[in-house]
């Protein structure tokens, strides 16, 4: 359910009492865990998105930031690895690269040993985007986990851990999206 401007989003109780008024087979326990967790990363993802624009990048050029250090030094990749990496079509990843080259995130080169493939990789100033953009998500997650225990955080994250890897196990074709959506 998406809040319009004005009218405050339903409460998760709110929420599932109408889905139950309207579907009498709901689990309401389930319910109130997935919902939650939608909202939880919906919200996460505003606030992410807020960041990185603070940091005059988009979240999509975050990712490829993200997926260029998660390679390793020299923190490059090629641009159809990137695709698959994110989820995303060779058009669509060429048209971010083409903007992040412009904004001098990444250079885009020939490889040498090999004049047909095309190599991306991160600048210093990409780097440095990055490593702002770490240091602000870090005070948000750390905020926002501020009220859990050490116990209950390392228990939250077996279990969202487990969630996960059942759902990667149904659907191992959804790590990435199938459109671009920037």
């Amino acid at each position: 359910m998406a809040e319009t401007p004005g009218i405050p989003e339903p409460t998760l109780d709110e929420q599932i009492a109408a889905y139950q008024r309207e579907f009498q087979d709901l689990d309401p326990q389930v319910e109130k865990i997935v919902s939650a967790l939608s909202r939880l990363n919906r919200r996460m993802n505003v606030a992410y998105s807020r960041q990185t624009s603070a940091l005059g990048i988009s979240n999509a050029e975050w990712e490829v930031l993200k997926a260029l250090v998660l390679s390793g030094a020299p923190y490059r990749m090629g641009p159809s690895e990137l695709a698959k990496r994110l989820g995303l079509t060779p058009a669509a990843m060429t048209h971010r690269i083409d903007r992040m080259v412009t904004e001098g995130l990444v250079t885009r080169e020939r490889d040498e040993s090999n004049r047909v493939r095309v190599i991306v990789e991160l600048t210093v100033e990409g780097r440095e985007k990055w490593l702002e953009a770490m240091r602000l998500a870090t005070v948000f997650e750390e905020d926002l986990l501020q009220d859990l225990s050490p116990e209950e955080r390392t228990a939250l994250g077996d279990v969202l851990t487990r969630l996960l890897r059942r759902v990667e196990h149904a659907q191992p074709d959804a790590g990435g999206r199938l459109t671009d959506l920037d």
